[in-house]
């Protein structure tokens, strides 16, 4: 249970550090499509506070990899505890 776990925060990481790159690499003088805005308020919670206050990069990836740990834990949690109920 603790590889499932940490494949989930890994899987934070990596999507925190691909929006860091799509950001990166946007152009800054367009602005966020709503698309876009949604799919990172999804994916990457942290960034709802980021739209109102600066966030630094790596709380973000810190805080994207937390919530992805917590989301694991609860998933696999459930999913143990289902398989075991059948």
């Amino acid at each position: 249970m603790k590889y499932r776990i940490a494949v989930w925060a890994t899987a934070g990481f990596l999507v925190g550090s691909a929006w860091a790159i799509y950001f990166l690499v946007a152009s800054k003088g367009q602005l966020t499509q709503p698309i876009v805005s949604t799919l990172i308020q999804l994916t990457c919670p942290i960034a709802i506070v980021g739209f109102h206050y600066p966030v630094s990069l790596y709380s973000t990836l810190l805080a994207n990899v937390a919530t992805y740990a917590l989301i694991g834990l609860v998933v696999e949690t459930l999913r143990r505890q289902f398989n075991h109920s059948n």
